[in-house]
């Protein structure tokens, strides 16, 4: 639902910085004796709404302010600001303007460096942080917007509250925290790196901050279907018998599916689960045969309730003993007209673009390799708001334009480049355009799986 009919929500929701920048230059705005701007001089062109709300501390009216903006390569998102002129209490939070995302999100980075830990984090109400190496969890509270070195202070600063109690009520668990309390320290101070920080948000609407180039070693985002408790969590469906009676006839369309012959001259339809509000759907099927490789599943999903929809590729037989890395030397722009089938499992790499894409980004996808080049493109192009924001450090802000306008002569073919696909299940394919004979350009090697692919791919826990 729109927050105002009839209205252009990109008028609303201007880049961080730009609207910082209105607020503090405007001649009307005035700090008051809190050390709060008050912007409320010129009500017609204000870009803070204040609105009157009931303290929960002393019961007495105070101010809340919302602030409208977005950040770039991320989303729209509300500020709201509370305080209180009776009893001095202040409190701000952050919600997401955006709606429920179709999958939720995790992330995971590495903070290599005390800079790292100016990285910005999106945190909504829904999200869970943790810091592995200390088995740290911070679990899901009100939204903010802060850094990762915001986050290791706050829970400093929670768990020192309540320290001068414990060292006399609970000596064994005041020495406990104050050893969780000591490493958290040298956390910020950059003494104990690298770590990592894990961002869980099952609504989606929880970010870190990413720089243009930086490896999936680094920074890394993998998107998930959320568990039935995760949807009633989120409100999105109720556990009554509706639900309970749609995924057992889900279940049992697709038992009853298992049974049909599948032919290359028909699609085949069937019903299933939607993975997003589990209220029944159809699935699309349709057998395809990729000459010089194998044959492979297309499904579409579309569902009619919640509007999620899904296009994905799946590849069949026998999982191989070794994996494959292809790699293609582009320098041609009909290259770009190539069929390329990249699996769910496939990394793909383009170094002289510091282009780095993770296994399970984008999903599954049979396409040309301009289509997917494009598609990448896009999804980062859509998370930039605005090229001359200022709310990025401009020399960061340099480096993406660079990256993008990268990508986009390489799309058009107006440079060469390497593309790596990397695939430990064997299952992704590109085009040899001089088949039955060797491609001078391009290589395919086998190559062996590690022992965390194995385990990521349930490999180890196979008995045959």
């Amino acid at each position: 639902m729109p927050l105002l009919p009839d209205a252009d929500n990109s008028n609303l929701f201007q880049p961080l910085g730009s609207t910082v920048e209105a607020i503090t230059s405007a001649p009307e705005a005035t700090i008051d004796e809190q050390g709060v701007l008050d912007t409320r001089a010129n009500e017609e062109s204000q870009i803070v709404q204040e609105i009157e709300s009931l303290c929960m501390n002393c019961r007495e009216n105070g101010t809340t302010r919302l602030l409208l903006t977005s950040i770039p390569y991320f989303r729209e998102i509300i500020l709201m600001s509370f305080s209180c002129p009776h009893c001095g209490f202040r409190n701000s939070e952050i919600q997401p303007a955006s709606e429920i995302q179709e999958k939720g999100s995790r992330y995971r980075f590495l903070i290599e460096s005390k800079e790292d830990l100016n990285r910005q984090v999106v945190k909504s109400e829904s999200c869970d942080c943790a810091f592995p190496s200390i088995s740290l969890e911070i679990p899901h509270q009100r939204g903010q917007l802060t850094t990762i070195e915001g986050l290791l202070t706050e829970v400093v600063e929670d768990l020192s509250q309540s320290q001068p109690v414990r060292k006399y009520s609970e000596p064994e668990a005041f020495q406990k925290i104050e050893a969780v309390l000591a490493k958290v320290q040298e956390m910020i101070d950059g003494k104990v790196l690298p770590f990592q920080v894990v961002v869980d948000d099952p609504a989606g609407n929880s970010w870190i901050e990413l720089s243009p180039g930086e490896s999936h070693e680094k920074w890394s985002k993998t998107e998930y279907f959320r568990t039935l408790p995760q949807n009633q969590a989120l409100g999105l469906v109720n556990a009554d018998q509706d639900t309970q009676d749609g995924e057992q006839e889900g279940e049992q369309g697709a038992d009853r599916q298992q049974t049909l012959p599948i032919s290359n001259d028909e699609i085949h339809t069937f019903h299933a689960t939607c993975p997003s509000c589990l209220r029944r759907c159809d699935t699309h099927m349709k057998l395809v045969d990729i000459p010089h490789f194998k044959e492979v599943v297309i499904m579409s999903t579309v569902c009619d309730n919640c509007g999620y929809k899904s296009n994905e590729v799946k590849t069949g037989g026998e999982i191989p003993p070794k994996g494959k890395r292809i790699t293609l030397k582009v320098d041609d722009p009909e290259d770009m007209a190539r069929d390329i089938l990249k699996s769910e499992t496939c990394a793909l790499t383009i170094p002289e673009l510091n282009l780095d894409l993770t296994a399970g980004t984008l999903g599954g996808r049979f396409t040309t390799l301009e289509g997917l080049l494009r598609e990448v493109f896009e999804q980062l192009d859509t998370r930039v708001f605005s090229e001359t924001s200022d709310s990025m450090d401009p020399e960061r802000m340099e480096r993406w334009n660079t990256f993008l306008r990268g990508l986009q002569d390489a799309i058009e073919g107006k440079r060469t480049f390497t593309l790596i696909l990397d695939d430990p299940l064997a299952a992704s394919y590109l085009q040899n355009v001089y088949a039955p004979d060797p491609d001078p350009n391009m290589t395919i090697e086998e190559i062996e799986r590690t022992e965390e692919q194995n385990e990521d791919l349930g490999l180890n826990e196979i008995n045959v």
